[in-house]
């Protein structure tokens, strides 16, 4: 049995998988926010409860909002500020007796849809996700691909391109630079380019478009085009045969139709036969995927 922990800054999601990628339970609890020591014991006790309902041990891999260094092995890159700087691989092997597997929350999204979901059966896989912020993993051969830093596929924190005058220089980045991916393209991104207060919900101004509101229509195309814009850059690096979405921005029907209808201008090709789709198993896929992190013979 594996194990998969999607460990997120609101919510903790613990399932188990048997060999054939079948579902054998599932627990959610809410994060112990700034409680590292809470979000340890959180971990373990979703794990007790999984292994007595099921009377079976699992192997155990997690997906985090971050990256474990590869110098230190500790937690860089989290915007679950209280793992920063913490041996979380280690403290939570010891915490549940067995090794213990950690990937970035994006490449277990991705590996989960490259392995049985939206993906199944391509070659390179680029799940992306769009939701509070912007992450990306990317997946080859059915292997997570992670490099040499543990940062491959962190798109969100490279600037916008082929930026106009009025992009320029963009917002300000939590990651201390400004006019990044993640700035537009998040669902509060998206937001305050509707709104400068960026108090109407994605998928209201979603619906308002839809709905035929100019502003709203017009801040569709907006993103369409940045995302186009984005992804195209992408594909003129990784080629991938697909891209798959996930976040609550991926729950947009039109990014289906229109960022494959601009992302042409962009990319470095006479055509682009990459497959845009959103993904199979939605916000599960997180878990999934750090289940995944073990091989099918453990």
């Amino acid at each position: 049995m594996r194990i998969g922990i999607d460990l997120g800054g609101t919510k903790i999601e613990t399932l188990a998988l048997d060999d054939e990628g079948v579902e054998l339970g599932r627990h959610r609890s809410a994060t112990p926010r700034g409680d590292y020591d809470g979000t340890i014991r959180t971990m373990v006790d979703h794990v007790a409860l999984l292994e007595t309902e099921t009377g079976l041990r699992g192997s155990i891999g997690v997906g985090i909002p971050g990256a474990e260094s590869r110098a230190t092995s500790l937690i860089k890159n989290a915007n679950s500020v209280w793992l920063i700087g913490k041996p979380l691989a280690a403290d939570l092997a010891a915490a549940l007796d067995r090794p213990v597997r950690l990937a970035n929350d994006a490449n277990c999204f991705a590996l989960s849809e490259a392995t049985d979901g939206a993906a199944a059966g391509a070659g390179t896989t680029f799940g992306v996700i769009l939701g509070t912020g912007v992450g990306g993993g990317c997946v080859v051969g059915g292997r997570v691909l992670a490099g040499v830093n543990a940062i491959a596929g962190e798109w969100g924190h490279n600037p916008l391109p082929w930026p106009s005058d009025d992009e320029r220089p963009g917002p300000a980045c939590y990651c201390g630079q400004e006019g990044c991916i993640e700035t537009y393209l998040s669902g509060p991104g998206f937001a305050r380019d509707y709104d400068r207060e960026g108090v109407v919900e994605p998928a209201e101004i979603s619906r308002r478009a839809e709905a035929g509101e100019p502003a709203a229509r017009a801040a569709l195309a907006r993103y369409c085009d940045r995302l186009a814009r984005a992804l195209a850059t992408v594909i003129n690096i990784l080629d991938p045969e697909v891209i798959v979405l996930g976040g609550g921005m991926s729950n947009i029907a039109a990014l289906y139709k229109q960022v494959p209808g601009r992302w042409g201008d962009y990319v470095f090709s006479d055509r682009v036969d990459t497959a845009l789709r959103p993904a199979q198993y939605g916000d599960s896929s997180g878990a999934r995927g750090a289940a995944w992190l073990w091989p099918a013979k453990i």
